[in-house]
């Protein structure tokens, strides 16, 4: 998670982007601090994504990996 002294300054910079326009250096921290924010989202929402445990109305865990993995054990009971 960005910290909140970052989240603060990168609307700091924005208002100021709209405002009074953004010197060369600010514009470069502020494209700095976006790709390291949009980085962090990404990175939780992904973690968010490999938590999520998808069940049919039978009850069987139909989560994509959980099918994948139960193909490769079926795959792996038919060559032994």
């Amino acid at each position: 998670m960005l910290s909140k002294e970052k989240i603060a300054r990168i609307n700091e910079l924005s208002k100021r982007a709209k405002s009074t326009g953004l010197t060369t250096k600010e514009a470069k921290e502020q494209q700095t601090l976006r790709k390291e924010y949009i980085q962090t989202f990404r990175n939780s929402f992904k973690d968010q994504l490999h938590s999520v445990k998808v069940v049919d109305e039978k009850g069987n865990d139909v989560t994509p990996k959980a099918l994948k993995d139960s193909k490769e054990k079926n795959n792996r009971g038919l060559t032994h």
